[in-house]
């Protein structure tokens, strides 16, 4: 059985000494697309930067691809989209320019582009529909075009497993759609991806499991749950923490801008 890209157990993330996250199991499967749901301020976002490294761990045992976290180097073998804030960096830069920068972990520093750097690059373009586009400063392109630039960057690097935050958030139905189909070729690559999101829309069909959160902690996991659904367990959740008295705070990441 292929090791599991992600394994989690008894997860804590605090900021200020205040609690985020707490108690959280998780174990991703190779090949699994899974989704975070929840509202904001749930802590999905502060989840995944916790299994990418981006936030500690106050408590829990992490491992990557079976290696314990301390000791993992490959990072080569993890892709992370940001949400699209982070496309431009107010830097003018062209699309090409930015997907060659997610080739870094496959390249050792001032080393030149070789065949095989340019060819990964030409596909991550080719993969996201920009091709076209190519030579374009990202400032200049639409919001969902943006964020295919990001899932290029991150593609460019070939790696495994793959986090999205929040990929849809902003963006209209018709770039929905083809990022969409971007994840679905991801997909039937073997790739292994989380995406976090508020709202799947037409990512829904390629959910295989989904997760959801709420005050830091994982209240549902299981098969994928429509909308409606994720609205009545949060529902649910609610009252059965009123009869519990057990309420985690809520408290948001000054890393989350609006607290997903």
């Amino acid at each position: 059985m292929p090791v599991a890209p992600v394994h989690l157990r008894d997860g804590a993330v605090a900021i200020g000494g205040r609690p985020v996250l707490r108690g959280i199991d998780l174990t991703v499967p190779a090949g699994e697309f899974l989704a975070l749901l929840g509202p904001n301020g749930s802590g999905k976002s502060t989840l995944v930067r916790a299994l990418t490294g981006l936030r500690p761990l106050a408590r829990g045992e992490l491992t990557l691809f079976g290696t314990p976290f301390e000791r993992f180097g490959e990072w080569h073998r993890i892709g992370f989209v940001p949400q699209r804030s982070g496309a431009a960096s107010g830097v003018p830069a062209s699309v090409r320019e930015v997907v060659t920068s997610g080739r870094l972990t496959r390249r050792r520093l001032l080393r030149p582009l070789g065949a095989t750097d340019r060819r990964a690059i030409d596909d991550a373009i080719e993969l996201v529909g920009l091709t076209d586009r190519a030579r374009d400063g990202v400032s200049t392109l639409s919001g969902g075009q943006q964020q295919r630039v990001l899932i290029a960057r991150a593609l460019a690097g070939d790696p495994e497993l793959f986090f999205l935050d929040e990929p849809t958030a902003g963006v209209d139905l018709p770039q929905q759609q083809v990022l969409a189909d971007t994840l679905r070729a991801l997909k039937d690559r073997g790739s292994t991806i989380v995406l976090v999101a508020h709202e799947l829309g037409p990512l829904a069909p390629l959910v295989e499991r989904s997760i959801v959160m709420r005050d830091g902690r994982i209240v549902y996991d299981g098969a994928p749950l429509a909308e409606d659904d994720v609205l009545g367990q949060h529902h649910h959740d609610h009252l059965a923490a009123d009869q519990r008295g057990d309420h985690a705070p809520l408290v948001r990441s000054p890393l989350e801008g609006g607290g997903r």
